[in-house]
């Protein structure tokens, strides 16, 4: 039988609508969402669903996107028992997994990139949904003004490896890599004048492009050590679950089983490196065969491509998704 990850995408797949199909057939998930506007004091009907400027913002976005991917993966959860209250309009997914066995949904290891890493730990078992929602609100606030505007910046560099990245900016003071997403596109964050310089000088050495992002901040660099330190005051004030299944740490790219690491790990990543190829090599190595993307857009499922093509991948983005992935997943 096939090994089975969960894994979320991170700031930037975000969009406006994300999850309302989900809100209008589950009331699971639309619970998710009115309990997280009322713990918050936000309208997250208002920020997932329309067109709006804040839903870009960081201090907004994490929320948004957290909100969104645990609601769609207890939506899932629910649906994939084969019991439960199915109404009528949504009945027909019920009905298909009634009495029969759907493999591969529920995971045997769970992943996040950066952000998505709160919902990894979640759907590990790791903490309640709604501790992850009020977490990833603090820590968008915490990301967005620990350094002031326009003092930090990150790029995207394509067409080199991390390894040559790395030779070339150890030169550059100020500047170091935020992201390995996958061979060939890999992020780099700092001061906004070394990270100027630095796409200029790995350019220089055979790099094909150099993209500067539309960030808020220098994410995963040393300049939010002071966020992770204040993240760690609101962590501390969470009470951790054991794991259910393990999830693999953007920190080290290795799994973790013992939820006592599990704080300090979500307070280190933010001014650490995310290692999210060698993640996916991890459960990969693991026997995992089939990933199944919880969230808007297809990056991860992109990602995929450059890391491991014999793999499978599904998304689930929209509720008819889950009945597509039910069906390739139904022995």
């Amino acid at each position: 039988m096939s090994k089975i990850a969960y894994i979320y995408p991170g700031q930037g797949s975000q969009k406006a609508g994300m999850g309302a199909d989900f809100y209008e057939n589950s009331p699971i998930a639309r619970d998710i969402y009115e309990k997280a506007s009322e713990a918050l004091g936000l309208d997250m009907k208002a920020l997932c669903f329309e067109e709006n400027e804040k839903l870009d913002l960081t201090e907004y976005t994490q929320a948004a996107l957290v909100t969104t991917c645990l609601a769609i993966t207890e939506a899932l959860k629910d649906v994939t028992k084969g019991s439960g209250p199915f109404r009528e309009e949504f009945s027909s997914i019920g009905s298909a997994v009634n009495g029969r066995n759907v493999r591969g949904l529920t995971p045997t290891v769970t992943a996040g990139l950066s952000l998505g890493e709160y919902c990894a730990v979640a759907a590990a078992g790791g903490m309640d949904v709604m501790d992850a929602i009020r977490l990833v609100r603090r820590r968008g606030i915490l990301m967005q003004n620990t350094v002031p505007a326009g003092e930090g910046a990150m790029a995207a560099i394509l067409g080199m490896s991390g390894e040559a990245i790395e030779q070339v900016i150890n030169d550059t003071a100020g500047v170091t890599i935020a992201n390995y997403n996958c061979p060939g596109q890999i992020v780099i964050t700092g001061e906004t004048k070394a990270v100027e310089e630095a796409c200029e000088a790995l350019k220089a050495a055979g790099a094909k492009r150099a993209v500067a992002l539309n960030v808020s901040g220098p994410f995963h660099s040393p300049m939010l050590k002071d966020a992770g330190r204040r993240l760690a005051a609101e962590l501390e004030k969470v009470e951790p679950h054991e794991l259910t299944v393990p999830y693999v740490t953007n920190v080290t790219a290795k799994k973790v089983t013992d939820i006592a690491q599990t704080k300090a790990l979500l307070a280190e990543q933010v001014s650490m490196p995310v290692r999210w190829q060698q993640s996916v090599e991890t459960m990969i190595a693991d026997g995992v065969d089939t990933f199944i993307e919880i969230g808007p857009g297809r990056t991860l499922a992109g990602f995929m491509k450059k890391i491991n093509r014999s793999v499978t991948v599904y998304n689930i983005a929209e509720w008819a998704d889950m009945e597509t992935v039910i069906s390739a997943c139904m022995d």
